[in-house]
């Protein structure tokens, strides 16, 4: 990562393209360096201007007189090439190409960009874009404004990273109105070379920065994210806005995981893997960066309200709860102190309700009594402004309680036209959060909580099992030799058996063989048609359960066939290569177990309620591949259904360490045979004691043309 210090702490920097055209790209910057004191030299580079901003310029990168570290390429697409080559040979050791028509543009600019970065890497070096707004680092020893961005906001802990310049653009404008503090700021644009992740190993150890926020719109490498994330969000949060939340892939799903496995889904359970916080909305990253830039994590979730207004309590209370913090009950010796100073209408339970008169005394001594309660983690103040209390008298009442309670957080809402905008600067300037709604508030601390709960959460290990995956890879060479992409079932249950996920007793047969093999089973057994044609049974009629004798089977059997042959595609019955006779598994609650490989995301692990209803109830839990130990154990813990594997209304529990155990053997199996696209196990029956599979559906990826 030291590479990235020619990028980020540059100690000269050239400005290839600076312009002496004011509101030019090329003039902003160099604007930007020299008015925000960049303690290093400034070098602008243009061959038709002797100065710029009264600086000396130069007509290429060879007649700068000093050793560059960073180049701004700010010249017309087609001239990119020609000056990084010639900064390269100029020893530059970083650059930042500001410049657009690259891969944004379509193939040809797709090859223009491949071609650039091959010159980069070629010669060991780094470089941020191209297509990006640049780089700010506001610590003192570098003071670094290479954008084109008109607004700076001041020095502070918080990083941040764009993937678009225009939004990058709106949030550092958005930063300085509210006076969030930024320690360094990166637009990588098509991020051909420094990526999001490469940012994050750079921030992960740098003093300056405590909080790291991301706007992204794509994964680069997401199981690379989720390594270095676990690790950072053990001291720092990350919270990230990813846009595209719509949209659910490129290709259709040929089973129940991949119609689940949506995209947006996807991402938000490799965030949550990752320990970092998700935010709907750039205001909302705002809200939870105010919060966590400013303020102490709770040590618990108990919540102490303190308004001057009912209504803004109750709807505080309310959010709070909705969002799993606890409005907690206040001591008896907090009651008896507020009591005392408080007038005889007020409310000393919690939400304390201290009426409209309360003013700056009042909110000092309740606020002051609350956060003393060992009973509570943390607290929000809510003032609505009457007649004859000024919004910025609060707020320096609220500035005292803060510097007198250090360790526990405290957040306001200072609601009215007046409200926020009154007491803001006092608030931010003494790092107390202030919203102007109650809601807002609320997000923001249960946030807070939700990265102290994943700070403490346990390290999981990676678990490699015993299994065959010689027999996995015959299976698959055989299905890949036949032309078929669909594994037949009982191959399915073959890959299955080798990765040591206990399969209900089965047997492949023709017709004539069904009563022989269905007595060597044992009844009551199960039998299905096998057919490449045929994906859910269910919907063709061809499945039969619980059949008890031989003749209850001999019936069964030709009736199943002819409901098959009713459903034709273009005038053709499905194809019957068999049958699939099973032994009856145990009764016990339906699972699935999935994998799906997303283009967007990565692979993806499913778990959830199984059966025929999958798709309807959709009570699944996701997490990228692979998974660790506490990662299986916390999708189980994750699906609405957990209570009635827990065991309800005197039903044994289940046995989750086994659905635990067929969790890891899926992720190892997705991990080491990526010719497998997507995966159903539908239904895994979960036991008091153990699981066994009675069904699964396994396609494997497209074979590669001749021609590539």
């Amino acid at each position: 990562m030291s590479s990235l210090d020619a990028i980020l702490r540059p100690r000269s920097i050239a400005v290839i393209g600076a312009s002496r055209k004011q509101a030019s790209i090329g003039w902003q910057i160099v604007d930007n360096l020299l008015s925000h004191g960049f303690v290093g030299s400034v070098y602008p580079v243009n061959p038709h201007a002797s100065s710029i901003h009264s600086v000396p310029a130069y007509a290429n990168i060879q007649s700068v007189p000093g050793p560059v570290d960073l180049a701004v390429i700010v010249v017309p697409k087609q001239h990119v090439l020609s000056v990084v080559r010639e900064a390269v040979t100029a020893k530059v050791k970083g650059f930042v190409v500001i410049s657009a028509g690259f891969r944004e543009v379509g193939e040809t600019g797709r090859s223009r960009e491949a071609e650039l970065l091959e010159l980069v890497r070629s010669h060991g070096l780094r470089m941020v874009g191209p297509n990006c707004m640049g780089v700010l680092n506001t610590e003192t020893a570098v003071s670094m404004n290479a954008t084109f961005a008109p607004a700076t906001p001041p020095p502070g802990p918080v990083a941040f990273m764009s993937q678009s310049g225009a939004m990058g653009l709106s949030i550092l404008d958005y930063a300085e109105s509210l006076g969030i503090g930024i320690s360094m700021f990166v637009s990588v644009g098509n991020k051909a070379d420094v990526s999001g992740n490469d940012l994050l190993d750079y921030w992960r150890d740098d003093p300056g920065t405590s909080l790291i926020l991301l706007y992204i719109e794509s994964f680069g490498n997401p199981e690379r994210f989720v390594q270095i994330a676990q690790e950072i969000t053990r001291s720092k949060p990350i919270c990230i806005v990813k846009s595209g939340r719509t949209g659910a892939g490129a290709r259709a799903a040929a089973s129940h995981t991949g119609a689940l496995a949506q995209t947006d889904l996807a991402t938000d359970a490799v965030l949550r893997q990752a320990g970092a916080i998700r935010a709907q909305t750039v205001e909302e990253l705002f809200d939870y960066a105010s919060a966590f830039s400013n303020q102490p994590l709770p040590e618990g979730r108990r919540v102490a309200i303190v308004t001057n207004a009912g209504g803004p309590g109750i709807m505080l209370a309310d959010a709070l709860e909705a969002l799993g913090l606890e409005v907690a009950p206040l001591a008896p010796e907090s009651r008896r102190q507020l009591r005392a100073a408080l007038p005889e209408e007020a409310s000393v339970k919690n939400p304390v309700d201290m009426i409209a008169s309360a003013g700056a005394a009042s909110y000092e001594l309740a606020l002051d009594c609350v956060l003393r309660d060992p009973g509570v983690d943390a607290a929000i103040a809510s003032f609505v402004p009457p007649l004859g209390i000024h919004t910025e008298d609060i707020a320096r009442a609220l500035v005292r309680t803060n510097e007198t309670h250090p360790n526990k957080p405290l957040l306001s809402v200072l609601m009215g036209r007046e409200g926020l905008p009154a007491g803001l600067k006092t608030l931010h300037a003494a790092n107390v959060p202030g919203y102007l709604f109650p809601e807002s508030a609320a997000r923001a601390l249960a946030a807070m909580w939700r990265q102290k709960e994943r700070q403490r959460r346990p390290r999981g290990k990676r678990v490699a099992l015993d299994v065959d995956d010689t027999a996995v890879e015959a299976t698959i060479a055989r299905a890949r030799e036949n032309g078929e992409r669909k594994l037949s079932e009982s191959d399915a249950l073959i890959v299955l058996e080798a990765y040591g996920i206990p399969v209900s007793p089965w047997a492949f047969v023709e017709v004539s063989e069904a009563g022989s093999a269905a007595s060597e089973l044992g009844f009551p057994v199960a039998v299905k048609i096998v057919s490449p044609d045929i994906i859910h049974k269910t919907d063709y009629g061809a499945v039969r359960l619980d059949l008890e004798t031989p003749e209850e089977l001999e019936l069964a059997i030709p009736a199943m066939i002819e409901e098959v042959k009713t459903h034709s595609s273009e005038g053709e019955p499905p194809r019957i290569r068999g049958l699939l006779l099973q032994r009856m598994a145990p009764k016990g609650r339906e699972i699935i177990i999935g994998l799906n490989r997303m283009p967007d995301v990565g692979t993806m692990i499913l778990f959830g309620l199984g059966g025929i209803y999958v798709e309807a109830l959709a009570d699944v839990a996701l997490r990228l591949c692979p998974i660790t130990d506490v990662d299986a154990e916390q999708m189980i813990h994750d699906v609405k259904m957990y209570k009635l594997l827990e065991g309800i209304r005197g039903e044994a529990p289940r046995d989750l360490a086994a659905l635990a155990d067929a969790l890891l053997r899926v992720s190892q199996l997705a991990e080491r045979h990526e010719a497998i696209e997507e995966m159903d196990i539908n239904p895994i029956i979960s036991l008091a004691e153990g699981a066994v599979a009675v069904d699964a559906r396994i396609q494997l990826t497209p074979t590669e043309s001749p021609h590539g």
